[in-house]
């Protein structure tokens, strides 16, 4: 298995075998450690071979709001990725796709025997009826839900989790999200994390790894 840490390229396998890749998608205004965090433990409690940082040309969601330029975004989330297990990559702008399931639509024709599963917080879950066809996306990837400050209750009384609430799995067996089919999501509990991308903006620079101040660069 094979990818590319520095999101040249969409990442590839040269063996065709059955992998498991989570999906971390957003805008990554900037990318910091919640988003670090998150795909460490996918890695560890999904039992997946790699988490992909989608970094997103543009958020449907998320129009006029400052938003730094693609290259810069991207670049933040090169700072979280080890080119291996975490890669970062430009694969949206690549497909040319804007919304979410238009994208795993395109991933699932290319990589037929890859298993995907949607990583998301849950303020992502609370939002999710706004998404394009966001039913359809759900019967076609799992998704696993990670806590999020001030957001969880919320998430899981909302709309999607109550649509959603016949295919929820255990925390305990979220370790078989990849080889269900969907609809099926997990919620799991754990250490949460308030680092802010709008703070870490608000702060003039950043560096991903720390999410501490830092002299801007022009990327």
């Amino acid at each position: 298995m094979g990818g590319s840490g520095q999101g040249a390229n969409l990442p590839t396998w040269g063996d065709n075998r059955r992998s498991r890749v989570g999906l971390l998608g957003g805008s990554f205004n900037p990318g910091h450690r919640w988003h670090q965090a998150i795909a460490r433990r996918a890695l560890r409690e999904l039992r997946l071979d790699q988490v992909w940082l989608m970094v997103s040309p543009g958020n449907p969601l998320k129009a006029g709001r400052e938003m730094a330029s693609f290259a810069t975004r991207l670049a933040t989330a090169r700072q979280l990725a080890d080119g291996r297990h975490v890669v970062a990559t430009d694969l949206e702008a690549r497909l040319g796709t804007r919304y979410t399931v238009d994208t795993l639509a395109r991933l699932k024709a290319r990589f037929p025997h890859v298993r995907f599963v949607w990583l998301m917080g849950a303020d992502g879950l609370v939002t999710l009826p706004r998404w394009k066809h966001w039913r359809q996306l759900v019967q076609a990837v799992p998704l696993a839900v990670f806590p999020r400050p001030g957001q969880n209750v919320a998430a899981l009384g909302g709309l999607a989790a109550h649509y959603l609430a016949r295919w929820r799995v255990p925390a305990r067996q979220a370790a078989r999200l990849a080889t269900l089919s969907p609809p099926a999501w997990a919620f799991l509990p754990g250490v949460q994390n308030s680092i802010s991308a709008t703070a870490i903006r608000q702060r003039g620079g950043f560096d991903a790894t720390t999410d501490q101040p830092t002299t801007p660069q022009v990327i």
